[in-house]
């Protein structure tokens, strides 16, 4: 007699159960099978009562739930216990817990696809219908002479059907002694569907390819504490299996970038993570030292300017993927490693980059959603070209009302009226950042960034940056103090940032210079003279030295053709593509503080 099929992966048919029963053990007694349903740190699972994991005897009820955090490393460690000695049981009994290899004939998706039509209580006992799977157990239930497994591989679930008449030797006991939920099994046999519909495998033979020795959360109430999701990732990815497909479509974005930029003639190539001066951007670099040279090293802060050197040395056409490096603040947008896109292009200029922000970002959300219009936190993303353009000066005025070009060079006015017309809508800390701006340049980016960035939801290239923040940027040909640069903003955030490339070696060594003493100014407004930190000015981040790349600077001396490049976050990309909150939801092993 078939038993009913208490649990599958993506239903909920003990929801409604669940809901009337304590977090401390359930029992449903059934006569004459005295069949118990338990719900346990280990899983949720129903099973004979000879074969359950015994922990030390658990609190019930209100008591359980106000010790439940004292109890369950304890818990956790007598499951262990009970785990290991098993894996000695095996042992003694000349069975490797501990697998080499198995050799698979189909996935599980593979099977669920290929027997999608066969009928209800139909079994296929033929050679071709002899298959061989292995994956993770995440649930199991026993009735005498029966048990009923559910197994899961990277490409779905399927369930196994255990009968004590078909297994060889003492196969169904070992199912009973020594297979939990969270162990890794080989198993051969045909395919079944169960009068209740379930594709199964109707097992000839099982061997545990790795024993599991810890419990996995349980299916209801699981690994939901978020900084151990980031830390114990692995463990997240048992439990949430939606995490992993997150992780996939990140792939296959990075191989549909790749595949974009190969068929537009760019060559890949690596630059180096260690470098001698960290340059290409303005932020703190991490130091390390290299003992044999004797000498301190920065991890690089962008690749950008190798990826020049290249062009000067006639690759025309070049891009690296690659991680990058800043030692600076983690939030939900921001990770102190992340990895990015550069790409330059002779002959073309800063037009040229919107074109391919676009075929690039298009074409990945095509490869993800076979569609243009994807979901991001509630808001509808339209990727449909072309994108909206506009200047930051146009943006600002029709956000804020002020139009900086109104007040000639008169900046201590211009930040007058700033503060007055938005003073309302600012907080201490942007108050501090416009009355600290020292140009016209910085004020309008600072104002940018405080009241138009959060609105940008639809794809927008900003173009027109002031020649102040843009030190590799040329100068605008028809607008002086500006520079030929955009980025493009979706949802509120920076997706890319590119130029048409400066090439001119005095320009850029004047540039150079120029910022290195804006920022050994805010370097100095920082750390204030008995070396406290001064209030409202900018924060630690402002505390490092920026140095000069000479290297790069007799490259261009060597000659650069005129040339467009671009950055974009690989990141934020999958963020937006995978509707992930958090920068750490797309990197599979994020930076996270050391544990209390």
């Amino acid at each position: 007699m078939e038993a009913l099929r208490f649990w599958t992966l993506g239903s909920q048919p003990l929801k409604h159960l669940f809901r009337l029963v304590s977090s401390s053990t359930a029992t449903i007694r059934r006569t004459p099978s005295r069949v118990v349903l338990r719900c346990c740190s280990s899983s949720t699972t129903t099973t004979t009562s000879s074969n359950v994991d015994r922990g030390p005897p658990r609190a019930s009820g209100r008591n359980r739930r106000s010790s439940s955090s004292s109890s369950s490393t304890s818990d956790r460690e007598a499951i262990r216990a009970i785990r290991l000695k098993k894996v000695e049981e095996l042992r003694n009994k000349g069975l490797d817990p501990y697998a080499y290899e198995w050799v698979r004939t189909h996935s599980t998706d593979q099977l669920q696809n290929r027997y999608k039509n066969l009928e209800n209580g139909v079994e296929l006992n033929s050679e071709k219908d002899q298959v061989s799977v292995a994956g993770r157990i995440i649930a199991r239930r026993t009735f005498g002479k029966l048990a009923f497994l559910t197994l899961r591989d990277d490409s779905g679930t399927i369930q196994l059907y255990c009968d004590k008449e078909r297994l060889p030797d003492d196969q169904f006991e070992q199912v009973k002694a020594f297979v939990d939920i969270g162990d890794i099994l080989g198993v051969k046999g045909s395919i079944k569907r169960t009068e209740k519909g379930e594709l199964s495998i109707y097992l000839n033979s099982f061997a545990i390819l790795t024993k599991s020795l810890l419990p996995l959360p349980d299916k209801y109430h699981g690994l939901t504490d978020i900084d151990k999701r980031y830390r114990q990732r692995y463990v997240d990815m048992i439990a949430n299996p939606e995490v992993a497909d997150v992780f996939r479509k990140r792939a296959k974005i990075v191989s549909e970038i790749r595949t974009t930029m190969e068929s537009l003639g760019f060559v890949e190539v690596e630059t180096p993570v260690l470098q001698g001066a960290a340059g290409g951007a303005d932020a703190r670099p991490f130091i390390t030292y290299h003992n044999s040279l004797q000498r301190d090293l920065y991890l690089r802060i962008a690749t950008e300017l190798h990826l020049k050197r290249l062009m000067v040395g006639g690759i025309e056409k070049v891009y690296e993927i690659g991680r990058i490096f800043r030692n600076e603040g983690i939030s939900t947008r921001h990770n102190p490693e992340f990895t990015t896109i550069e790409m330059y292009e002779a002959y073309s200029d800063y037009q040229s980059m919107m074109n391919l922000a676009e075929e690039i970002i298009t074409r990945c959300a095509l490869a993800v959603h076979g569609k243009l219009t994807v979901d991001y936190q509630g808001n509808e993303i339209c990727l449909e070209r072309p994108w909206r353009k506009d200047t930051m000066h146009n943006l600002v005025k029709e956000t804020s009302g002020i139009d900086f070009n109104e007040y000639g060079s008169d900046l201590d006015v211009a930040k007058e009226v700033t503060l007055s017309t938005l003073g309302n809508n600012l907080d201490n800390k942007d108050k501090a950042s416009i009355e600290a701006c020292q140009s016209f340049g910085h004020l309008l980016n600072e104002v940018f960034e405080i009241v138009v960035e959060p609105k940008l939801i639809q794809p927008t290239f900003v173009l027109d940056y002031p020649i102040e923040i843009s030190p590799l940027a040329k100068p605008h040909r028809r607008f002086t103090g500006l520079t030929e640069r955009f980025e493009l903003f979706i949802c509120g955030r920076e997706l890319g940032n590119a130029f048409s490339e400066l090439t001119d070696p005095i320009d850029q060594r004047r540039r150079f210079e120029y910022q290195i003493r804006e920022h050994e100014k805010k370097r100095g407004a920082t750390i204030s003279a008995d070396g406290d930190k001064k209030e409202g000015v900018q924060n630690e981040d402002d505390s490092y030295d920026v140095t000069l790349d000479d290297d790069f600077l007799t490259a261009l001396e060597y000659g650069m053709p005129p040339a467009s490049g671009m950055g974009l976050g690989i990141d934020r990309l999958v963020m937006l593509l995978t509707n992930s909150p958090s920068i750490r939801d797309v990197i599979a092993f994020p930076v996270l503080k050391l544990q209390q």
